[in-house]
């Protein structure tokens, strides 16, 4: 009987890991009751790192490469099992594989809007995605915090916390980037790369690397985006107050129409409400342009500013930078125009 068991007995003589498949991080070489042969040879290709794991604590770390398992390739080990130099026999230790490839076109991204802190605006929401790739650097970490005595680990079982981890610094990469909110859909790659630096600590706690961070897609609240198209509607008409009165007056006409198509407060009274909307515009317009002095009409010949012209002007100009359309630079230049017509 003993000797059947003799002979049943198997020793490992190549341990390796022909990372059959996608998507796996770490992998454990099928052991059982077997034993490994002194001597046996270790295979770590490229791509890979190799780690000896002894009662429950990590003894040895294999870069790519072919070792022989022997007393000097393996001298923790050795110092664990208190092995002499002229001992020879098998021994048996848990030994796991981890891939060091680079695990692209990984997904982040919102699942709901988060708040986040704007110096413009105060709390907005927001939306982003994107994706990234890391690689694994430190196994040892990896094993010890992460996939663990597992028989293997998979990126997908990893997905759902490096998403929470990018969720959680969001914000501060945004503090961190210094970029105002309505500037951000413009520079996405300074975004990624900001988040990319909060991140780099957190991945590394985890014996990962990030790689890559790109940010696809930032989506403004309705009420910013009319803001934001309000902006480039006035960089099309420049400091031309006169046109931008006549370009928000040319925006308003449909949204008056479509208030008469639905019979909101009669077609007349609709009809009337938008010819006076016109003409509110044209007057309006006017006014800032007497305010703002045309720069073809000489100084002396202007025509006297009346005080509630000018007043007037200064709270439209005042409700203009409320709304996020003028700077607190551009009101200022302004108003100190308008308030020197005045002396």
């Amino acid at each position: 009987m003993a000797l059947m068991d003799f002979i049943k007995k198997q020793f490992i003589d190549i341990i390796q890991w022909t990372e059959e498949g996608q998507g796996t991080l770490a992998w454990r070489f099928p052991m059982r009751d077997m034993e490994i042969q002194y001597g046996a040879s270790l295979t770590v290709r490229e791509s890979q790192m190799a780690v000896f794991v002894n009662e429950g604590k990590v003894a040895d770390v294999f870069g790519p490469g072919m070792y022989k398992l022997t007393t000097q390739t393996i001298p923790v080990l050795t110092y664990l099992k208190n092995w002499d130099k002229l001992f020879e026999s098998p021994f048996k230790s848990d030994v796991y594989f981890f891939s060091t490839r680079q695990q692209t076109d990984q997904r982040w991204g919102t699942p709901q809007p988060i708040t986040i802190r704007d110096k413009d605006f105060g709390a907005v929401r927001l939306r982003a995605f994107g994706n990234y790739a890391y690689s694994i650097v430190d196994p040892k970490a990896f094993h010890t915090k992460i996939s663990g005595t597992r028989d293997a680990y998979t990126v997908a079982e990893l997905d759902g916390q490096l998403r929470g981890v990018f969720l959680q610094h969001i914000s501060d990469a945004i503090a961190e980037s210094g970029i105002p909110f309505l500037d951000l859909a413009a520079n996405q790659i300074e975004f990624a790369n900001a988040l990319s630096r909060e991140l780099t600590p957190a991945f590394a706690e985890l014996g990962l690397r990030l790689d890559l961070v790109t940010v696809q897609n930032l989506s403004l609240p309705e009420e910013l985006q009319k803001i934001l198209d309000q902006r480039i509607g006035m960089g099309m008409v420049g400091n031309d107050m006169g046109k931008f009165m006549q370009y928000q007056t040319g925006q308003a006409i449909p949204e008056m129409a479509k208030g008469a198509a639905t019979g909101g407060g009669g077609i007349a009274g609709d009809a009337m409400g938008l010819g006076a909307g016109i003409a509110m515009g044209q007057v309006l317009a006017q006014n800032l342009q007497k305010g703002l002095g045309a720069a073809e009409a000489p100084a002396a010949a202007a025509t006297p500013v009346k005080p509630d012209d000018v007043i007037a002007t200064l709270e439209k100009l005042g409700e203009l930078k409320a709304k996020g359309i003028l700077t607190q630079e551009e009101f200022d230049a302004k108003k100190a125009e308008l308030l020197k017509k005045l002396v």
